[in-house]
């Protein structure tokens, strides 16, 4: 199986999403699963932060690389997730609540898959943040966080990307994919991902990275039997070679 479509900016390419239909979780008879590597062939590409205020926190000018690639092409924090499963295995029953933090001007993490629901916006630097959320265009919550220590919940109902800014420090931003399944992935350093206890089936499998665009494509899972996929991103498009599991 081959794949190639074109990719835009993740503003325009995420639509605003529309509320979801609850995921219904029990057993898996004979699952199967999806794993697969990741891959970047391109320059990773770097953008050069300038600090403009709070420098005794925020540092002074550095440079900041936006996929992050290893020797062998491997791209670590690319997000892998079947979007239509209504029904299947269940969510992690030890799950902490997640958390974005602002830390020394900087967003921590910079990229995360989360549960629909909600996480904690933290502020550990001892000045404002102003943290600002974004389903596309439209403002999801904005926060004023002028005390360090803080911590405010806020809810994310619908699946979808959030792009996250800060309207006290321009420089700052992450982005968090909301989910409103357990079938995703994160890759690590080695660019590898596992999804496991999959009911048989076709789904979309969406590949997301917030610096080359979403892409989506139809899969097929067997019964009880593994799904190879070799996963190419690329800025223009993005690839897949693979196929269901034999």
């Amino acid at each position: 199986m081959k794949w190639l479509i074109g990719a835009s900016s993740m503003v325009a390419a995420v639509a605003t999403p529309l509320p979801a239909p609850a995921y219904e979780a029990g057993p898996v008879a004979g699952g199967g699963s999806i794993t697969g590597k990741v891959v970047f062939n391109g320059p990773p590409g770097t953008r050069k932060v300038i600090p403009t205020k709070d420098i005794e926190v925020c540092g002074g000018p550095y440079e900041e690389t936006l996929i992050q690639v290893g020797p062998d092409k491997a791209v670590q924090n690319a997000v892998v997730y079947l979007t239509d499963i209504a029904k299947g295995k269940a969510w992690p029953a030890d799950a902490k609540k997640p958390e974005i933090d602002n830390k020394k001007c900087k967003f921590e993490p910079n990229i995360q898959v989360i549960r629909v629901g909600g996480l904690d916006v933290v502020n550990s630097d001892p000045m404002l943040h102003n943290t600002h959320g974004y389903y596309g265009k439209r403002t999801v919550f904005n926060l004023a966080l002028p005390n360090q220590g803080q911590r405010i919940p806020v809810e994310l109902p619908r699946p979808g990307e959030v792009r996250i800014d800060c309207d006290a420090h321009g420089w700052m931003e992450a982005f968090i994919y909301v989910a409103d399944n357990p079938y995703y992935a994160v890759t690590g350093a080695d660019g590898k991902f596992t999804i496991s206890d999959i009911p048989a089936g076709n789904y979309k499998l969406l590949v997301y990275h917030p610096f080359t665009g979403p892409n989506e494509q139809a899969v097929t899972v067997a019964a009880g039997k593994p799904s190879d996929l070799n996963i190419e991103l690329k800025k223009g498009a993005s690839s897949i070679q693979g196929g269901s599991g034999k």
